[in-house]
């Protein structure tokens, strides 16, 4: 398989703490970065730093942090928010700068060339002060096409480093960004980045797309969190690309500290039934697909436990057969005849049918009671 070229942006420390209600303290942004950075993530976009005294040392103390990641910061397009750049010391900006005719009409009250012709020079005054600069046209997804190649033409030419594609508000499907980023490569010789929202479900999915019809900076948050319903789970990117693209240098079993570590700071719990990183992505009940699992894992998971540094669970319930019963019964070093197995799983499908889980300890109840 042929490797895709990619490299992942993380924003949790920015778009993240954008979640409504998150706040991330100083030592937390620290934390989250070290972590991202032990996983091999390429960049990590570690804050706004205009927005805030706090948030400017925040963006620098992870700066200072000396990780092998590039760290950016967010930026609009105008010399007051460069100068809180390079207060921060980092070495990257990403300059954004809606250019969408509703965002245009809603937010500046300009014309389209009074309005680029300003963030171009912001542009410039970024690379005049050394920075990598990442061109980001908000609300691309919604801007006419001919307008969008215009504005990335003109970063380039005041010397911009990479362009960016956002879709703000999550409206594109896989089919329309690929068709987007197959033009926006084709017509401009700068590397893209990809900044997708899920308000449809799609930013996975999406962000894959690009990458695999040529966009290079892939971006990223952990446990899929940020504005609205949130951005691109980190997990779920990395491991379509260890699957379909040939990237193997993130560490993926780093994913479930990664996951608990935000959830922890953020308060925004991780969904059971999240892929990958949920508690019941590997877990089984069903007595057909453990019967099968108990022969292959593979009969039904695609993706082993062991990638991401889990374990495989099997659950009682009353979807439950025999097999999944004995193999639970030989873990728990118990002895069963065929009348007793029979009994028991009698009684755990008559009270999971009641709304009553049947963990390990109602299981060893239920067991004792029989005097096995």
């Amino acid at each position: 398989m042929k490797e895709w070229n990619v490299e992942i942006c993380d924003v949790t420390l920015r778009d993240g703490e954008q979640t409504p209600g998150v706040t991330l303290s100083l030592e937390e942004k620290c934390t989250i970065a070290r972590m991202l950075d032990e996983a091999g993530i390429d960049c990590i976009e570690a804050g706004f730093p205009a927005v805030s005294a706090g948030e400017l040392a925040s963006v620098h103390a992870v700066a200072a942090l000396g990780l092998d990641a590039k760290i950016s910061c967010l930026c609009r397009a105008g010399v007051a928010d460069i100068d809180a750049a390079v207060d921060a010391d980092v070495s990257m900006v990403n300059i954004f700068l809606a250019v969408s005719s509703l965002h245009l009409r809603c937010k500046f009250h300009q014309s389209r060339d009074q309005v680029i012709a300003s963030a171009m020079d912001a542009v410039e005054y970024a690379k005049d002060h050394g920075l990598f600069v990442r061109f980001a046209a908000e609300d691309a997804s919604r801007t006419n096409m001919e307008d969008l190649l215009a504005v990335y033409t003109a970063s380039r030419d005041r010397r911009a480093d990479m362009i960016g594609f956002s879709d703000t508000t999550g409206c594109l499907i896989p089919s329309e960004i690929a068709s987007a980023v197959g033009r926006i490569t084709h017509a401009v010789d700068l590397p893209l980045s990809v900044h997708c929202h899920n308000d449809l479900g799609c930013a996975v999915a999406n962000t894959i797309t690009a990458a695999a019809v040529g966009a290079f900076q892939l971006h990223t948050c952990v446990n899929g969190i940020g504005e609205r319903a949130g951005n691109a789970a980190l997990d779920e990117v990395l491991t379509i690309l260890r699957c379909k693209g040939g990237v193997d240098r993130y560490d993926l079993s780093l994913m479930p500290k990664l996951s608990a570590a935000v959830a922890e700071a953020s308060g925004v719990a991780v969904g059971k039934n999240k892929p990958l990183t949920g508690r019941y992505a590997f877990s089984h009940e069903s007595g057909i697909h453990i019967a099968a699992m108990l022969e292959d894992p593979a009969t039904y998971e695609y993706v082993s436990p062991e990638l991401l540094g889990r374990q495989r669970r099997f659950y009682l319930g009353k979807h439950s057969g025999r097999k999944a019963l004995e193999h639970v019964l030989r873990h728990m070093g118990i002895v069963a005849d065929e009348d007793q197995i029979t009994d028991i799983l009698a009684e755990i499908k008559y009270r999971s049918e009641q709304k009553c889980s049947v963990t390990f300890p109602v299981l060893r109840e239920l067991i004792e009671r029989r005097h096995l």
